[in-house]
């Protein structure tokens, strides 16, 4: 593991934005190959549910990689779920900025130890906090003000009605960072705070272009890949909802073997994503 670096307040290399803030940290530890400057590259953060929806992990992704492919810096908390999805996109397509609620030698959750290496090869995981300070329940809320404060804009996923991500929204809101949010299920927990977002006066996230039209940028443009025939019909089938592999056989009349060659062809192309059984289109 790289020695953590110590960025203070008062050194010049300090990100601008957080220094802004009502209550900046007094210094930065860092660990990372990625150079002090990426926490001065235009950024946004993308943030929800640890126990979130299959639906949510796809939004999470996809909004990662097509904000870091219009060259933002993704920033989010490395936690379970919406958090580490956004990380994971993000990594496919550019860099990634992770706040920790613990010293940068921790690896928290442990079960995000790999997806810490790869952020440190392409970008940078952060804390306010020494190396060797274990994670404490107090000091996640607290580390939600550093991830709203390194962003111009911050995007809450999912969230329920009491969850950390909104405490990151209203850190956002306080220092007057846009807001976004993706709406959902009127009838899902797990959207009652970002629906409760939505009414406030957040702006509506139905797509990353959205989020990059706050930035003045524009989507990066995709990669045109070539389907199949069988392929192209899936696709279609899927733009009106998620369906299982069952379903979208008995929708679009398609043989079972040629189905399941055309939805590999649709995952390799990153067109869809299967999760929990349920295949949605990802881009």
């Amino acid at each position: 593991m790289s020695e953590a670096r110590k960025l203070r307040r008062r050194d010049s290399a300090f990100p601008t934005l957080l220094a802004a803030i009502h209550d900046p940290p007094p210094a930065l530890f860092l660990r990372g190959s990625a150079p002090e400057s990426l926490l001065e590259r235009p950024a946004v953060a993308v943030v929800g549910a640890r126990a979130c929806s299959a639906y949510g992990r796809s939004v999470a992704r996809t909004f990662g990689r097509e904000l870091a492919a219009a060259g933002l810096v993704v920033v989010s908390g490395m936690a379970r779920g919406i958090d580490g999805e956004a990380h994971r996109g993000a990594l496919e397509a550019g860099e990634t900025v992770a706040v920790l609620g613990c010293g940068v030698d921790r690896d928290y959750p442990a079960a995000h130890a790999e997806l810490a290496r790869r952020i440190c090869e392409r970008g940078l995981v952060v804390s306010e906090y020494e190396p060797g300070v274990e994670p404490a329940p107090w000091r996640f809320p607290a580390r939600n003000r550093i991830i709203a404060g390194l962003c111009q804009a911050t995007v809450v996923v999912e969230a329920r009605e009491r969850s950390g991500a909104l405490i990151t929204a209203d850190f956002a809101l306080e220092e007057g960072r846009e807001v976004l949010a993706v709406p959902g299920e009127i009838t899902s927990a797990l959207s009652a705070g970002t629906n409760a977002l939505v009414r406030l006066g957040a702006t509506p996230a139905t797509s990353a272009a959205d989020v990059l039209e706050s930035f003045g940028l524009e989507p990066a443009e995709p990669e045109v890949t070539s389907l199949g025939a069988a392929a192209s019909t899936l696709l279609e089938h899927l733009r009106d909802g998620a369906l299982t592999a069952d379903e979208l056989v008995r929708s679009a009349g398609v043989d079972p073997a040629e189905a399941s060659a055309a939805l590999m062809e649709l995952e390799l192309a990153r067109r869809v994503a299967l999760e929990d059984g349920v295949y949605r289109v990802s881009a």
